[in-house]
């Protein structure tokens, strides 16, 4: 029996970027296509087979520690990018900013999509969910440049939408305007889940 199933939830590549400078700035460069390699987004400052750990993982490594990559691109959600716009007083919110590497409409809930889901393009590749991204400072940084009296307001309004980290199992090409299915892991969630996090 298959252990992922393809689901009716199907969204579109409303925006695609890469990070191309220094990885403490984080801006994106707008594209309209990009390659997903095993080891990411070619040019991409966050590519790689592995990388150095971080804050995220402090509780697991000493921090340095080379560890496999499953933060290649940033994905966050058509949808909840206007609704931290909005709860920042702004308009619409530049996902450049925000160094994303792609923006998808239509699948709700996105930011709480279950680890290990499948986000598979049209050409066949698959990007697998690794995690909730957290908000951290960073884009504050440049959202506050472009946008003065705003970037304090980022953290607080993006909490729980700041989209998922991801990596790629399967190599291709996702364009603007392509159609992303959602598959997700056949099974329930762990009910040990809220003790295990209490602990």
């Amino acid at each position: 029996m298959p252990a992922l199933k393809p689901t009716g939830f199907v969204g579109r590549v409303a925006w695609l970027g890469r990070v191309t400078g220094e990885r403490k700035l984080l801006t994106a460069e707008p594209a309209k296509e990009l390659f997903a390699s095993f080891a990411g987004i070619a040019g991409e400052a966050h590519q790689g087979l592995t990388r150095p750990s971080c804050s995220r993982v402090a509780a697991q490594y000493p921090k340095g520690t080379e560890i496999r990559n499953t933060r290649q691109v940033s994905i966050l959600s058509l949808e909840e990018m206007a609704d931290i716009a909005r709860d920042m007083g702004l308009p619409s919110l530049d996902p450049a900013l925000l160094g994303a590497t792609m923006v998808i409409g239509g699948i709700p809930d996105f930011s709480h999509l279950p680890p290990s889901s499948r986000l598979q393009g049209e050409s066949g590749a698959t990007l697998v969910v690794d995690m909730q991204n957290r908000p951290c400072a960073i884009p504050a940084k440049a959202i506050e440049a472009a946008c003065p009296g705003k970037g304090k307001l980022f953290l607080p309004a993006a909490k729980g939408r700041r989209g998922v980290t991801a990596w790629a199992e399967r190599e291709g090409l996702f364009r603007l305007g392509d159609a992303v299915r959602l598959h997700v892991p056949d099974q329930r969630a762990w009910q040990y889940l809220d003790v295990a996090r209490e602990g």
